[in-house]
């Protein structure tokens, strides 16, 4: 699933391919991607005519911002835009179109069809799901020292299991979880209420560090995710543990480890990150 690098990514490349255009009209292939509203004619009635002013990002979702409304999507596990020349023959996994006054049109293809789209009048997109129960975001002042030791403070669940929880901090995933913690030092299984200030700190730190390298590789290109433009991310290649089972441990040798936390697939290294341990700041 793209996590924040990944969708932030897509909504920049966007942003330099759609902002400004008109919609002319939506076609709609798989009616069950529109969420809201429940009537898809009223959604594409909606939209015609509306230019996308901006394009922003909360969490993992895009939020289109339109001269009356903003349109706010998850690409969930497989989902892509495109922009296209008119004519061009759209795909099978091709599940709403939007067709602008010049010509182009911006294709959504999601493979597992469970990406969503939520058309809210604009200023009370906030006020509802899915972004109503959303946590800080990770690069925001919200998320400080004393917001993070005082959430952590009020759970025993893993350490690994509170960052996933999007009510928690927004943006987080599976990849980018395995990396900040490694970073930190620390044991994916640890009960959170049992991290020290210091452990703290320094993992709130490598969040942040580590979302900040991705989004300036362009996210990482795991399965089949690629951004707006066709092109692959490459964060991939500075990954430290996920989906390095097996592998040696960039920083000890010690290989790589993998087990479920959570119900999650979870990479470690069981040297850099033993589960009684304090903290380590080299990566």
């Amino acid at each position: 699933m793209p996590e924040l690098p990944e969708v932030e990514t897509v909504r920049r490349t966007l942003s330099e391919l759609i902002i400004g255009k008109s919609i002319a009209e939506i076609e709609v292939r798989w009616p069950k991607m529109i969420k809201r509203p429940d009537d898809v004619l009223q959604f594409q009635d909606a939209l015609k005519g509306q230019t996308i002013q901006d394009i922003g990002r909360r969490g993992k979702f895009l939020m289109f911002s339109l001269d009356d409304y903003v349109l706010v999507s998850h690409l969930r596990m497989e989902g892509k835009y495109g922009l296209y020349q008119d004519g061009e023959e759209a795909g099978k996994h091709t599940h709403v179109i939007f067709r602008f006054s010049d010509g182009t049109h911006l294709r959504y293809d999601d493979v597992r069809k469970f990406g969503t789209m939520h058309l809210f009048e604009k200023g009370t997109e906030q006020l509802d799901l899915p972004l109503s129960q959303l946590g800080p975001e990770p690069f925001s002042n919200e998320f400080s020292r004393d917001y993070l030791a005082e959430k952590l403070s009020r759970t025993n669940r893993m350490i690994k299991v509170v960052l996933l929880d999007q009510r928690i901090v927004t943006g987080l995933g599976n990849i980018y979880v395995d990396e900040a913690l490694f970073r930190a030092g620390v044991h994916p299984d640890k009960p959170a209420k049992e991290l020290s200030i210091e452990e703290i700190n320094v993992l709130r730190d490598k969040i942040i560090a580590t979302l900040n390298e991705a989004v300036e590789q362009g996210g990482s290109t795991i399965r089949s995710y690629l951004n707006s433009q066709g092109k692959m991310g490459m964060f991939q290649l500075k990954l430290y543990v996920y989906g390095r089972k097996g592998e040696p441990c960039k920083q000890c040798g010690t290989p790589i480890e993998k087990k479920t936390t959570g119900g999650r697939g979870t990479h470690y290294c069981p040297n850099c990150q033993p589960l009684d341990a304090g903290v380590s700041a080299d990566a």
